[in-house]
This record gives structure tokens, C-alpha cells and sequence, in this order.
């Protein structure tokens, strides 16, 4: 109010000229979501070795939250439902663990004996580079570059890290017992929630169907995958099969290359101990196995359990790996799918970009 000298105080007009203040237009608003979208990769780069693990556990307990449910409606008590469910989890990940801590103690003690043999291959890979032309300086440089020594020094590097890989561990099952006692009560919370916010509680919901959807259209293919890759190198006498059967298993939740990056390890071991021969049957049973499931059919059903699509899935796998690294990788799907619920689901007004990201194709 403003008070003249003549009378009482009269209202305030609001300035309506060049001096009031601006209203962001839409360029304005895009600069803006823009610059908070470079914040927030560039913090989340940053924190990756918290992120990760948390971003992990997040991931499994939305997983695991229906079958806690279920034990709970056959009469079970919520502290004891989540008690068996994080001993399960918990025996699963160290199965796991003590598979790929002893698998890795073996490899390492397998590349000594393969020293030989790998310089035999090179040196029979320079001999015949040259008789075919390749320049000599250039042949010496990229047989250097191929030194085994670099694979005993990757290992040395490996088992030096695995006081910090325990840590993380560690930190990795505190966020699943605190999340898992948290979860017991997270349904009545969303209902509270669901009052004032309904889209977010059913984006948020959505995401917790999507995530469980892509885990168990994905574990299914892993384990099949898994199985068939390891009783393959079993029988063409490939060392430490249920290693690379391990791998393929974990590879299956990277979406579009997991298989490529599950190929090339047990590949290079059967060169090594079996010759070229071995190497190129344990190329023919991953493409006809893995390529055909994880490359051709299985992002189809992800796609459509999950609706978004697979050039989505692709750029997904991209930044989420280069964000938070093999973590990032694995749960590149998942990760989307949040981000999508709390960015597109939770407002009508930027809906329409799910016909944009969605795997299904348009209706006339």
C-alpha cells in the first residue's frame, strides 16, 4: 500500500512498463532445462562411485518388492518376508562373487602356461602379414601392441583392486537391508502421496512395472543363454567354462552388445589352447546363440515390455556406461525408464513424447 500526503493510502499498481520484470519465453525455458540437464550428468559423473551401487540396489529391490508382497498376503510378517528375501539375495550375490573371485584366481594362473603360445601365434601372424606385403615397421609395431604381458599386467591390476570391489560390496548390501526394511511400508507412503500427486505415484508405479518386466524377460534369456554357452565351451574343451557361462549371464542385461563383450574372452582362450580351429567354433555357437537371442530377439520383447525403443535402448546403454561405467551398462534399461517416469510421465503436458520414445508404432 502507498501512503499519498493528501489522503489514505491507496494500492500499489503492479509496473507495466520496461521495467517489469520479464517472462521466460519458451527459448528462455529450453536454455534453462538445458543448462540443469548439464548440472545434473556432470554431478551424477562426478558421484558415480556412490551412484552406482545406490542406483543398483534401487534396482533390485523394486525387483524383489512383489514377492515380498506375496509372502506377506500368505500370512507371513512383513519383518520376516524381508529377512528371507535379503538372505536369498544376499546368498545369490555371493555365490556369484566366489564363482568370479575363483574363476579370475584361475585364469590368472592359466596365462603364464599360454605365454608361449601366444608368441608362437604372433610371430606366425607377423611372418604372415609380411609375406603379404604389410609394411614391416608397422607389422613389429602392432605385434608389439598385442604383448600378452599387457593381459598378466590387466590381472595384477585386477587382483589389486578387489580390496576396493569388497568395499563396495559392503556398501552395496547396507543399502539393500536399509532399502528392504524401507520397502515394507513404501506402498502406504505412495498411497498417502497419490492424494496430492496422483501422476507422479502412477509414474512411479509404472516404472516399478517396466523395471520387473525388463529383469525377468532378461534373467530368462540369461539364464537359457548362460546354459547353452557353457555346456558349448564345455564340449570344445574351452578352460574355465563356467566363467564365461557367468559372463554371457551378466553381458545379457547390456542391451544391443553384451553379446560382443561376453564373445571375446572365451574366443581369445579357445585361440590360445586350441588353435584357430576352436576359436572359430566358439564364434559360430555365440552368434548363433547369442547374437540370435540377445542381438534379434530379445530386444524385440524388452522393447514391448518395457515400450520405448530400441534406439532409445542403444543411446541409453551409451551415456548410462559412460556415466556410471559396467553398473551403468547393466542397468541402462531401468535407468531410463526413471528418468522417463519423472521427467515425461509425471505431467500431461510432456506425455506426447512417449509416442516418440514408446517401441510400438503410432495407431492411424
Amino acid at each position: 500500500m502507498a501512503r499519498t500526503p493528501e489522503g489514505p493510502a491507496t494500492p500499489a499498481i503492479p509496473a507495466t512498463g520496461p521495467e517489469a520484470a520479464p517472462v521466460p519465453g519458451r527459448v528462455d525455458r529450453a536454455l534453462l532445462a538445458a543448462a540443469a540437464i548439464v548440472v545434473i550428468t556432470a554431478g551424477l559423473k562426478l558421484a558415480a562411485g556412490l551412484v552406482a551401487p545406490v542406483a543398483l540396489a534401487l534396482v533390485l529391490v523394486v525387483a524383489l518388492k512383489p514377492v515380498q508382497n506375496r509372502l506377506v498376503r500368505l500370512g507371513w510378517p512383513r519383518w520376516l518376508g524381508t529377512a528371507v528375501l535379503l538372505l536369498v539375495l544376499y546368498g545369490i550375490l555371493a555365490a556369484g562373487a566366489m564363482i568370479f573371485v575363483i574363476s579370475v584366481g584361475r585364469l590368472a594362473a592359466l596365462v603364464p602356461q599360454y605365454a608361449a603360445r601366444a608368441d608362437e601365434l604372433l610371430a606366425s601372424l607377423q611372418e604372415r602379414l609380411t609375406t603379404w606385403g604389410v609394411d614391416t615397421g608397422a607389422v613389429k609395431a602392432m605385434v608389439g601392441s598385442l604383448d600378452p604381458g599387457h593381459l598378466v599386467d590387466l590381472l595384477s591390476a585386477l587382483a589389486g583392486s578387489l580390496l576396493g570391489l569388497l568395499t563396495n560390496l559392503l556398501f552395496l548390501l547396507s543399502l539393500l537391508l536399509f532399502m528392504g526394511m524401507e520397502a515394507a511400508g513404501f506402498g502406504a507412503r505412495l498411497e498417502r502421496v497419490g492424494a496430492a500427486r496422483p501422476d507422479l505415484v502412477a509414474a512411479l508405479r509404472g516404472f516399478a512395472r517396466g523395471t520387473r518386466k525388463y529383469l525377468i524377460v532378461s534373467t530368462i534369456f540369461g539364464l537359457i543363454v548362460a546354459a547353452l554357452d557353457g555346456v558349448a565351451l564345455w564340449a570344445l574343451g574351452v578352460p574355465l567354462p563356467l566363467l564365461w557361462a557367468l559372463l554371457s549371464f551378466i553381458t545379457n542385461y547390456i542391451p544391443n552388445v553384451g553379446f560382443i563383450l561376453g564373445l571375446v574372452p572365451p574366443a581369445l582362450l579357445g585361440l590360445l589352447d586350441g588353435g584357430v580351429g576352436t576359436m572359430l567354433w566358439v564364434v559360430a555357437v555365440y552368434c548363433v546363440i547369442n547374437f540370435v537371442l540377445q542381438s534379434l530377439v530379445q530386444p524385440k520383447v524388452i522393447g514391448n515390455s518395457v515400450d520405448i525403443s530400441v534406439t532409445l535402448t542403444f543411446l541409453a546403454l551409451v551415456f548410462w556406461a559412460w556415466i556410471l561405467g559396467g553398473i551403468g551398462a547393466v542397468l541402462a534399461v531401468p535407468l531410463t525408464l526413471l528418468v522417463k517416469a519423472l521427467l515425461v510421465d509425471t505431467s500431461p503436458g510432456t506425455r506426447w513424447a512417449n509416442q516418440l520414445l514408446s517401441a510400438k508404432p503410432p495407431k492411424a
